[in-house]
């Protein structure tokens, strides 16, 4: 079994266009939730979202290129080249054959999807691009990160609702792990910030109007994100050898099914995730110091969520310092749990904890240390992020700090 590091990260999110902005903003507690600008956004009952600011695509993409690529295709793109840059790999020969690229996603192309249905259902039109297929499908992000870079190994997306990335990220770690590769570029990628990705949100009656708030007493939904997290995943000794910065090394994972609701989450199904991630690291509860929860801010999930915790630690959660990153950077859906390992990893190399923001009072269900709205100092050496999907789909990382022995 070989050891397993990340030693390339890249995200473009509403907190920042690479990984260092992302680090100043949550070391300051930004919010990156503002009034959505998108076409008939003033049709919606919800009218926020953490949407990133500034954005023009011609300004990294030509035009044949941007035929091809999906607004979520672009933002994997992007953070796939910081990661790839930051890691120092050329691939070619036999090492492009034996790496791969796995990412998840829940919506894929969510923007073709609606310019194309508004060609067709509003203006009338009877043909649509012949690449709107290729555009649009759930593994077009991951099929052109691969044609970026040759990556040659197995290629393939997930799509498990909102632990979309934790799963992608889980499975590369085990495909490098097994020694079925040598490298995987692994995370997840979401752009659904749409009239009508934000319309079908609004049915389920989670959203928030104002501001996403984990575990306050006073939280009223989540607020949907937009963004793309991407990391480098190889072998250690590989990484050593070649005198590679290693960032973090990940050490656990699992994944379970509540099957119990399609939508109402399940403590038994968190608080066992949790539990086998720790096993499959060989960590002790109180070897933990950190966790970036799931926190969506719906009354639901964190108390839910709250409780899995306790019922996993015990007396150590006294001990546990718990945040939630969607306050700041929005619920990226299926590519939130990448954003939120990027949160972890900056967290554990930076000696800092980033803060809940947006937190106004104490919820006794939810009898944690949140971090409650500034960021704080504190050296952490082993660190959980949680992913619960709908569907009852549960993913959790475990991973340690370089320096951790």
């Amino acid at each position: 079994m070989n050891r397993v590091v990340i030693t390339g990260s890249g995200t473009v999110n509403a907190l920042g266009t690479d990984v260092s902005e992302t680090l100043l903003s949550m070391q300051e507690g930004k919010c990156g939730i503002g009034p959505l600008k998108f076409r008939d956004v003033d049709r919606l009952s919800i009218k926020i979202g953490a949407q990133i600011k500034g954005y023009t695509e011609t300004d990294y993409f030509n035009r044949q290129e941007l035929v091809l690529y999906d607004r979520v295709t672009q933002f994997a793109i992007l953070a796939a080249r910081q990661a790839v840059n930051e890691s120092g790999l050329i691939f070619g020969g036999e090492l492009s054959e034996n790496s791969g690229v796995l990412l998840g996603t829940a919506a894929g192309g969510m923007n073709t999807w609606e310019d194309n249905y508004r060609a067709v259902f509003e203006s009338g039109k009877n043909r649509v691009h012949p690449f709107v297929v290729p555009k649009l499908m759930n593994n077009a992000a991951t099929s052109h990160v691969s044609m970026e870079f040759n990556l040659k190994g197995p290629s393939f997306t997930v799509s498990t609702a909102c632990a979309s990335s934790n799963h992608a990220i889980g499975l590369a770690f085990q495909m490098v792990r097994s020694g079925m590769v040598d490298v995987m570029i692994a995370g997840g990628s979401e752009a659904m910030l749409t009239f009508g990705g934000v319309k079908a949100w609004e049915g389920l009656r989670v959203m928030s109007k104002d501001a996403c708030r984990p575990f306050s007493d006073n939280r009223s939904g989540m607020v949907q994100g937009e963004g793309a997290g991407i990391f480098v995943l190889e072998k250690y000794e590989n990484a050593i050898s070649r005198g590679a910065n290693v960032l973090a090394e990940i050490v656990g994972f699992a994944m379970n099914s509540d099957a119990s609701d399609i939508v109402v989450p399940s403590q038994h199904g968190a608080s066992t995730a949790m539990i086998r991630a720790l096993k499959d690291a060989r960590m002790d509860i109180n070897d933990v110091g950190y966790i970036n929860a799931h926190g969506t801010g719906t009354r639901a999930n964190d108390t839910t969520e709250c409780a899995a915790i306790t019922k996993v630690f015990g007396a150590h959660v006294k001990k546990l310092m718990v945040s939630s990153t969607k306050s700041m950077h929005g619920h990226a859906l299926g590519g939130g749990a990448a954003l939120e390992l990027v949160a972890t990893i900056l967290a554990m190399r930076h000696g800092f904890l980033p803060p809940t923001i947006n937190w106004k009072g104490s919820d006794p269900k939810c009898d944690i240390d949140c971090v409650p709205n500034q960021s704080r100092k504190a050296q952490t050496g082993v660190a959980l992020s949680n992913s619960f999907a709908f569907g009852g789909l549960n993913a959790v990382l475990c991973l340690t700090h370089p320096d951790f022995s």
